[in-house]
């Protein structure tokens, strides 16, 4: 149960971010100083979450190789 709702909450950011409508689905408009942008940010960080989930941690691209140096 609990990795069908995660799929779940997966799937609403990804639909959140490509946001078909432009604009139907806003939170928060993005016309707002300062806090415009924060709903995609929320929806980024949830997809990510998820993502690590299911085993696909996105940072491990960023991350330096401890024994190579690099």
């Amino acid at each position: 149960m609990k990795r069908i709702l995660v799929f779940l909450l997966g799937v609403i950011a990804v639909i959140y971010l490509l946001n078909p409508g432009a604009g139907l689905f806003e939170l928060l408009p993005d016309s707002l100083p300062f806090i415009g942008n924060l709903d995609e940010a929320a929806a980024v960080g949830l997809l990510l979450m998820c993502l690590k989930y299911f085993g696909f941690d996105l940072a491990d691209i960023f991350r330096r190789d401890k024994k190579s140096g690099k």
